[in-house]
């Protein structure tokens, strides 16, 4: 059991054939949304071989829902596999996170910025 298999259905706002949709109970972003696996899997790299080609079609279902509800200048996707990675919920979730002008001084290099000091590229 986890957190997701408690969601109430009435927060789902999107399915596809082996993900579900619901905006973050705690958002980063004004329309930040979290796409689940139907089946509870650990991380990314227990998703099936099916749920991994479907996964594309969940976070493009994603991005339409928030474009649609928000006007967004960009986007970070990512996910948490692991404890050490920062996994908290160990049931498949990948973050959809709309990003707009001027939420950071500088977002230059995004996710790259998970580890303290090493996300800038050196000359």
């Amino acid at each position: 059991m986890s957190v997701f298999t408690e969601i109430d259905p009435a927060r789902i706002i999107g399915r596809t054939r082996h993900f579900f949709l619901v905006e973050d109970a705690y958002p980063v972003s004004p329309g930040h949304v979290l796409v689940i696996s139907n089946e509870p899997r650990l991380d990314f790299f227990d998703l099936s071989a099916e749920e991994r080609a479907g996964l594309e079609e969940a976070i493009l279902l994603a991005e339409r829902l928030i474009s649609e509800r928000h006007r967004p200048d960009g986007y970070n996707i990512g996910m948490n596999c692991g404890a050490a990675a920062g996994q908290t919920v160990f049931h498949f979730h990948c973050h959809v996170i709309p990003r707009y002008k001027g939420d950071m001084e500088d977002p230059r290099g995004g996710v790259r910025h998970c580890i303290l000091g090493k996300g800038y590229y050196k000359a």
